[in-house]
């Protein structure tokens, strides 16, 4: 069986990693839907979790392996804290708007 140098180059998964991040970094600025916001946030993770991971393959280390599950685990409490507040926001307001959130300031 190819080892996955063989099979693909890394430049290549460098950039599907950097494609991946980039549309992550518009869906934040662009959108005003937070579910939209916390899944290009998502997006941008799993990017770095794929350099981390490709890294790791061609550098024959464990350690990238190791890092995407510290993010991975992160990422899913974040994921647990922010849906949380969304969903605290749209039971008083009944509105998720970004732009109109301003019950968080002082």
């Amino acid at each position: 069986m190819p080892s996955p140098a063989e099979l693909m180059p890394l430049p290549a998964y460098l950039v599907m990693s950097a494609i991946l991040f980039t549309v992550g970094v518009v869906g934040v600025l662009v959108r005003r839907n937070p579910l939209i916001i916390f899944m290009s946030i998502e997006l941008m993770l799993n990017a770095v979790n794929l350099s981390f991971v490709a890294f790791s393959t061609f550098l024959d280390s464990a350690d990238g392996q190791m890092f995407v599950f510290i993010v991975l685990t992160v990422a899913a409490a974040e994921v647990v804290v922010g849906l949380a507040i969304i969903v605290s926001i749209f039971r008083s307001r009944r509105n998720i708007d970004v732009d109109e959130m301003n019950i968080l300031r002082g």
